[in-house]
């Protein structure tokens, strides 16, 4: 299983595969697609200042068509108590997609460096 931060998810949805490098890519094709609920709600806030401008339900909808993605069903609270952890961001966003995807230990795709340096399963 891996996990895809809210940018991967515009980007695909997009279908800027260019952007991904071919190991990438190769993870993309071979595991199911999830992503942490709060990254539902970035896709939102970002629609509603429009810096992207399909709305949230649009782009899930189509990627889980195309791509099977599927938002994660993990219980909030356990989530919300592994995010207490995550320490080195103030940003809540990445604290509860990066505690999302660490609870099994599973991979997430993104290009955020302050991620990629502090969550060992991140790829780019």
């Amino acid at each position: 299983m891996i996990y895809l931060d809210t940018h991967v998810v515009v980007w695909l949805y997009a279908g800027q595969l260019e952007r991904f490098s071919d190991e990438i890519q190769a993870l993309l094709n071979a595991h199911d697609l999830r992503i942490c609920p709060i990254v539902q709600l970035e896709l939102q806030y970002l629609h509603e200042i429009e810096r992207i401008t399909v709305d949230t339900q649009t782009i899930l909808t189509d990627l889980a068509a195309r791509i099977g993605l599927q938002v994660c069903d993990k219980r909030f609270q356990t989530v919300v108590g592994e995010a207490t952890a995550v320490s080195w961001t103030r940003d809540p966003f990445d604290r509860l997609i990066v505690a999302n995807a660490s609870l099994n230990n599973d991979i997430l795709i993104s290009k955020d460096q302050n991620i990629l340096s502090n969550y060992p399963h991140a790829k780019w």
